[in-house]
């Protein structure tokens, strides 16, 4: 009520505060950013990780960093590693820690995942050799956890010239991906969707 301004981060965001009776007059939209001479893209001959971790440059890799948590859909981002194991070329990484990251080591064991790789959240300074690591970045979540977000990674993957795949709330990210060009938007939970988005990618 004593605000001048009020801040948001999408137009979704926008709307949920609108409803609640705040006027619109006071409402700025202003996305996530990120720092382009931050992160940037590193050709993949030049990226220390693949040394470091012992990946073979010549695969076809889709990144997932963040929190490793409850709302990201791990789940199904592991059933789909499993049924895409049989190509050897199409590979996952992992960056980061969370609460779940125990229990998808323990999935990746006990269905004998091989596709799938788990490093730890890496330094600041590292930050564009982690979203230049893959040939996509992922922005991924659980229905109805993402409805109102436009989660910032999304940013750090487009700074790194890398396309986003998104299974995710249909919202503004989906808008942004489509108008944009930038990447393959799919349904969060829509696992067949999601598998097909990440063959299309691959043979593309």
């Amino acid at each position: 009520r004593n605000a001048d301004k009020i801040i948001v981060i999408s137009e979704d965001f926008k709307r949920n505060i609108m409803a609640k009776g705040v006027p619109e007059e006071k409402i700025v939209v202003v996305y996530n950013w990120v720092d382009e001479e931050a992160v940037k893209h590193v050709p993949r001959e030049e990226n220390k990780l693949f040394d470091m971790y012992g990946l073979d440059r010549k695969k076809f890799y889709i990144t997932y960093s963040g929190n490793i948590g409850l709302t990201q859909n791990m789940d199904m981002l592991l059933e789909v590693a499993k049924e895409l194991e049989e190509d050897p070329n199409i590979q996952f990484v992992l960056i980061g820690e969370g609460a779940y990251k125990k229990r998808v080591e323990e999935i990746i064991a006990e269905k004998n995942i091989g596709n799938v790789t788990l490093l730890p959240f890496q330094p600041y300074e590292d930050i564009s050799h982690v979203f230049s690591l893959g040939d996509v970045g992922l922005v991924i979540s659980k229905p109805g956890v993402g409805e109102n977000s436009v989660p910032s990674k999304t940013w750090s993957i487009l700074s790194a010239s890398r396309p986003v795949l998104a299974n995710f709330d249909e919202n503004e990210l989906k808008s942004i991906v489509a108008e944009n060009q930038c990447g393959i938007f799919t349904k969060a939970g829509d696992k067949e969707a999601f598998i097909q988005a990440i063959l299309h990618l691959y043979e593309n």
